[in-house]
């Protein structure tokens, strides 16, 4: 099992920026892919953005595509987004995960096992 867990949530005014971190411990050495989701009132969970963990190989919505960057520190077992130009659609709770099967990464919520708490990012105009 991996523990995740997020920071650098808050809120901010539509055109800022923040980063989010997710720190994890456990069994890291069998991470696959590790992910950003995010889930707003009355909405599924939906991915952000993703990496591949043996490969850097990246992933990202088309809503984020331009504004977020996902990046992995594997000395420290970090994952980060940052998010810059942030709109009032990026508000949503966000939550970081870890996928620990299969060859590949994903962007089905499903096929991660271990999530964060979750950090909440609030957006104004």
């Amino acid at each position: 099992q991996v523990q995740l867990v997020e920071s650098g949530g808050g809120s901010v005014q539509a055109g800022g920026s923040l980063r989010l971190s997710c720190t994890a411990s456990g069994y890291t050495y069998t991470t696959i892919c590790m992910g950003w989701f995010r889930q707003a009132p009355g909405k599924e969970r939906e991915v952000v953005s993703s990496v591949y963990t043996s490969t850097g190989s990246t992933y990202y919505a088309d809503s984020v595509k331009g504004r977020f960057t996902i990046s992995l520190d594997t000395d420290k077992n970090t994952l980060f987004l940052q998010m810059d130009t942030l709109k009032p659609e990026d508000t949503a709770m966000y939550y970081c995960a870890a996928k620990r099967s299969g060859a590949y990464c994903s962007r089905a919520p499903g096929l991660f096992a271990d999530w964060g708490q979750g950090t909440q990012v609030t957006i104004s105009s």
